[in-house]
């Protein structure tokens, strides 16, 4: 049965060889495992094997694991990842590094106001809905560049870049083509004046894609994790 330790240094060859393939130094893509559903347990497994970011989707499971694993919170880094209701954003803002799902200014001003003093500035992307489907959270593509001005510019906040969960598709070039769109989309932002350095992009069955067309952070969890308990 494979292991958690194993799984991870599965991923990290992965991530190696599209590195390779792209061109990139393996240093310029981060692996945040997506804990979400699974024990505090598995966390502190894959934090045994070396891992220190992890994602969650839902605010109060993550706030539970945060203080199950107490001990290991200097050293792990917490990502939120899933939909942010404007209810929620003052605990995210003060027990989260990083917000990847702000896709509307409401919710960036309530974590700027809200976000402790003594913290460093919560580390934000826009999550951007880059296949434009109905049932996916993200700013529409047109929406981006205004948005993220008006972000860049809140305190305690540091915008990091943008973040999509495209809609699956099982061909290569298929998958590129979202990813695409959203380093272009970063693209234009960099060359208006904006210091974003993180794409995060990429998941257990598209890393490959993602990295190709310049991921800096993938988000994996079914091939760290297995099925979602």
């Amino acid at each position: 049965m494979a292991t958690i330790a194993n799984n991870i240094q599965q991923v990290q060859r992965r991530i190696a060889a599209a590195c390779a393939a792209a061109q990139r130094p393996v240093q310029s893509v981060t692996l945040l495992a997506v804990s979400k559903t699974q024990e505090a347990s598995a966390v502190r497994d894959a934090f045994g094997a070396g891992q220190r970011a992890f994602g969650e989707n839902y605010v109060q499971e993550a706030l539970d694991k945060m203080a199950a694993l107490a001990d290991l919170r200097p050293q792990v880094e917490w990502h939120l990842i899933g939909p942010l209701q404007s209810n929620k954003t003052r605990v995210v803002a003060e027990h989260f590094d990083w917000v990847h799902s702000v896709d509307r200014l409401r919710v960036a001003q309530r974590l700027s106001e809200q976000r402790p003093a003594h913290l460093p500035p919560l580390n934000v992307c826009l999550q951007v809905n880059i296949s434009g489907e109905s049932s996916k959270s993200g700013a529409a593509p047109a929406e981006v560049h205004a948005l993220a001005h008006a972000v860049a510019a809140l305190p305690r906040l540091r915008l990091r870049g943008l973040m999509a969960i495209p809609e699956p598709e099982g061909d290569f070039e298929a998958q590129r083509a979202p990813h695409r769109l959203l380093r272009e989309l970063q693209q234009v932002l960099v060359r208006d004046g904006l210091p974003l350095d993180t794409l995060s992009m990429g998941m257990s069955a598209d890393l490959e894609a993602a990295i190709a067309e310049g991921s800096t952070l993938v988000r994996i969890g079914t091939a760290i994790f297995g099925a979602r308990g």
